[in-house]
């Protein structure tokens, strides 16, 4: 393969190649997700691959080009996570050395796991921009192949080796969406699917906080400053110059969510299917739940990329999508101090099915009364709808509880 664009055909000599040591995903329908959504929804697992991340792909169809020369040198990565795991985790397989450079604000466990992995781990640099530049100063400086994390067409065809994999299994898909950072999963399963089934449509995705490729294809600057987004995995402040190139002619569109729709997808997904994924992974169907009038009675496909989610961050997103969808809910409320009057709103409470999170009591303040004292509860609740309910028996019991926002 040259260093202009890769082919489907290198896309079909990747798969081959890398089909012993990367895992063929299940692509499974969602049938609740469906029905939220409107559409027949398939989801692809490479969440499940041994690094958690379909960027195992990529990464060993590059790596097993390289030269028993240059092997021995090591190779260079620069990696938020994902990628720095799947170098770091097949270049051991295949005896070479490797060392990978990963932002300052990295999540704690893809900086741990890449380490269990065996490679050196350089911390440097403010963003993926900033250590894309000690990385490929650190491979010039020591001889080391550079393995880029989507700008180079062997990881571009590993990568698409995914959009055979679900076209083989479902022919009938009318769309496939897709988690854009640098581009380089879009490219690959864009000229895969393309070659299959040239009718399909295929919807890139970013986050509204790094929207680096919709904007270099409209002709907006590429300058971004740094912003925080839960899907670091696709916070590119630069796309790729072969990546643009490829989206620019077979991507029908790229969407923007917000964080928000991010949160409440990674919240679906583990609540709905029981599988964690992260931010990133978790872009394509917050793009479906935002724009169901694009895929409404359609077959649609989108990727569960990966799955490395600080689990405090995990746990953070599971509260404040209770919390937004009404489930989650804080009141205070004035009581006489004097015996049973907590026990009475706990006895109000539990007929009304809510389970208490936390409770605090009040009866120092000097707002009060010195014969009075303040209750601040959350509870959860079964639905939305159960939450006025509540409010409403404190209510008729003589209470007058006054909603808080929780945090």
């Amino acid at each position: 393969m040259t260093d202009d664009l890769p082919k489907a055909t290198d896309v079909t000599a990747a798969a081959a190649a890398i089909a012993d040591a990367v895992m063929n995903t299940p692509l499974l329908e969602s049938q609740t997700l469906s029905a939220i959504t409107g559409c027949t929804l398939y989801l692809k697992f490479e969440n499940l691959q041994f690094t958690a991340s379909f960027k195992e792909r990529g990464a060993l169809n590059k790596l097993r080009t390289i030269a028993a020369s240059a092997r021995g040198k090591g190779v260079c990565a620069m990696s938020a996570g994902n990628h720095a795991q799947a170098v770091a985790y097949h270049a051991r397989r295949l005896g070479i050395p490797a060392t990978i450079v990963m932002p300052r604000g990295t999540p704690f466990t893809k900086i741990s796991r890449t380490k269990d992995h065996g490679a050196k781990v350089v911390i440097d640099g403010g963003n993926l921009t900033e250590a894309f530049d000690v990385a490929t100063a650190l491979s010039k400086a020591e001889g080391l192949t550079f393995v880029h994390p989507y700008d180079d067409p062997l990881v571009i065809a590993g990568q698409g080796t995914l959009g055979l994999e679900i076209l083989n299994a479902v022919p009938g898909i009318d769309a496939l969406v897709v988690p854009i950072g640098g581009g380089g999963l879009i490219s690959g399963i864009a000229i895969a699917a393309r070659a299959l089934k040239p009718s399909i449509r295929i919807i890139g995705v970013q986050s509204k906080a790094y929207p680096s490729m919709a904007n270099a294809l409209s002709g907006v600057s590429t300058a971004h400053a740094d912003a925080l987004t839960i899907a670091e995995g696709i916070a590119v402040k630069v796309p790729g110059q072969l990546t643009r190139r490829i989206v620019a002619q077979h991507v029908d569109e790229i969407l923007i969510v917000d964080e928000a729709s991010i949160e409440r997808a990674i919240a679906l997904l583990l609540s709905i299917e029981k599988t964690v994924v992260e931010g990133a992974g978790a872009a394509g169907l917050a793009a479906i739940l935002e724009n169901p009038e694009r895929f409404k009675g359609k077959k649609a496909a989108t990727i569960l990329s990966g799955g490395n989610i600080d689990l405090r961050v995990l746990a953070s997103v599971a509260l404040r999508d209770l919390v937004r969808v009404g489930r989650l809910l804080r009141f205070v409320v004035p009581i006489t101090d004097q015996p049973g009057a907590l026990a009475r709103i706990a006895t109000i409470l539990g007929e009304q099915g809510a389970n208490i999170i936390d409770i605090g009591h009040d009866r120092l303040g000097l707002a009060l009364s010195p014969k009075g004292a303040t209750l601040d509860v959350v509870v959860e609740v079964q639905t939305a709808d159960e939450g006025p309910k509540l409010l409403n028996a404190l209510i008729a019991q003589g209470f007058a509880p006054i909603m808080k926002e929780v945090s």
